[in-house]
């Protein structure tokens, strides 16, 4: 007999609770190694770095690289900005602001908006991996896991990462306990958050198919409701870009130019450009390689040892950032598929290896932190 949606939202939202002071250990440590990052950089650019951009970014902080477009927009708004700015998707900003209101300031708002919403994710990833069976002791690999992936310093920095990602893990949390109005609100709001946010559809579909012929007429209408709603937030968007500046795809055509992410691309030749750049001493494109090769294992991992909705959205998710042209950030679009930390928590069970491989990933969190401060890596 399955539980009323009552008793299942009653019991994720425990759940959800419970899960907080469980993910706040790692929240914290990895807040404490990027403040040690910010002062480690700001060390290298004092000892004699000249150049202009690094100085400049370093300075920046918690707003370097994409940081200070969300902060100029929950500030400014999109008239104010030049139009490259209409590339970054709106509900960060709009949250970013509304914090702002209580006297913090917009921009600092931002920051604060992204913060919470990493522990929120934790916990959330912590609910969704005891709700999947796997026991405490992986959900709280999971949540460590989250908070000091090498790239999860953005997580920290005033990005829109942490939001998407709290917002992909409770659509899951919803998804897999059949609360298809909830999925579709959480859907609406992934599609307003980041160009990429739709690809959520391609999870809730694989969901809402299950047990299809059995489904009530209302709760078929509630699931295609979901299915869609992603895909709605992202159109709402485009639709007010449409009414304000003539054109409702420049968010993508922006995206898409070749100093930015780039237009598609055969992914091989994006691979091999990757390649090229590690084997001519290129640093930030070479560290894309190892990376590269790591989450294409894990991925096939998920698909062995998670719901097939996992699979699919991590294979999509990764699919997106090497079909570009340009792989910079890949290390940060990957954190999005977020099903390959659990892979990971899952693999980690003896404490000497997670201990080891927590330390490792800390420490690489903070290079890459530095680097990205210094300019040397696009975040």
């Amino acid at each position: 007999m399955t539980s009323a949606p009552s008793d299942r939202a009653s019991r994720s939202a425990a759940g959800v609770r419970a899960a907080l002071p469980g993910a706040f250990p790692g929240w914290i440590v990895a807040r404490a190694l990027v403040g040690l990052a910010i002062l480690i950089s700001r060390w290298v650019i004092d000892r004699g770095v000249d150049d202009p951009l690094a100085r400049g970014t370093s300075a920046q902080g918690l707003l370097a690289w994409d940081g200070s477009f969300y902060a100029d927009l929950a500030q400014h708004g999109y008239a104010q900005l030049p139009r490259a700015a209409l590339r970054f998707f709106p509900l960060t900003p709009l949250l970013g602001r509304a914090i702002g209101w209580t006297g913090l300031g917009p921009r600092i708002g931002v920051v604060v908006v992204a913060n919470v919403a990493a522990l929120i994710a934790g916990a959330l990833l912590w609910a969704l991996v005891r709700r999947e069976g796997f026991g405490d002791g992986a959900a709280r690999r999971a949540a460590w896991f989250l908070a000091l992936m090498p790239s999860a310093f953005v997580l920290v920095f005033g990005y829109a990462e942490a939001v998407f990602l709290a917002l992909a893990i409770g659509i899951f949390l919803a998804a897999r306990d059949r609360r298809w109005w909830l999925v579709a609100a959480l859907g609406v709001f992934a599609g307003l958050s980041r160009p990429g946010g739709f690809i959520v559809a391609v999870p809730i579909a694989i969901e809402a198919a299950r047990a299809l012929h059995a489904t009530r007429p209302r709760e078929l209408v509630a699931r295609v409701a979901a299915v869609v709603a992603p895909f709605a937030g992202t159109g709402l968007f485009l639709w007010w870009v449409s009414d304000r500046f003539g054109d409702a795809f420049l968010p993508f055509r922006i995206q898409t130019r070749s100093n930015l992410k780039g237009s598609f691309a055969n992914p091989l030749t994006s691979i091999e450009h990757a390649v090229r750049g590690l084997a001519h001493g290129h640093i930030g494109t070479g560290l894309h390689v190892p990376w590269m090769i790591v989450a294409a294992t894990l991925t096939v991992l998920a698909f062995r040892k998670l719901p097939a909705s996992y699979g699919w959205f991590t294979l999509a998710t990764l699919a997106s950032a090497v079909t570009s042209s340009n792989l910079d950030s890949f290390e940060r679009y990957a954190l999005g598929a977020f099903p390959l930390v659990i892979v990971v928590a899952m693999l980690t069970h003896d404490r000497r290896i997670e201990r080891s491989l927590l330390v490792l990933s800390g420490a690489a969190m903070t290079g890459y932190t530095v680097l990205a401060l210094t300019h040397a890596y696009v975040p």
